[in-house]
């Protein structure tokens, strides 16, 4: 881990009082997430396009 992240990494666990375990452990699950969330909506995007969605605001109008 370089310097930079490290000190940000030890200001957030003061502030929080949480552990750098933690932390690290909480960031890495929601970056996994949004990797996750990232590739499946490039699997669907064809079929969505195809069916006229292609915007968020697109999918919003339909489902509001």
């Amino acid at each position: 881990m370089d310097d930079e992240l490290s000190a940000l990494l030890d200001t957030v666990t003061k502030r929080s009082g949480r552990n750098r375990s933690d932390i690290a452990r909480e960031a890495l699950r929601r970056q996994l997430r949004v990797t996750r969330f990232d590739n499946l909506r490039k699997r669907v995007m064809p079929f969505a396009e195809a069916r006229g969605y292609l915007t968020d605001d697109d999918v919003f109008a339909a489902v509001s």
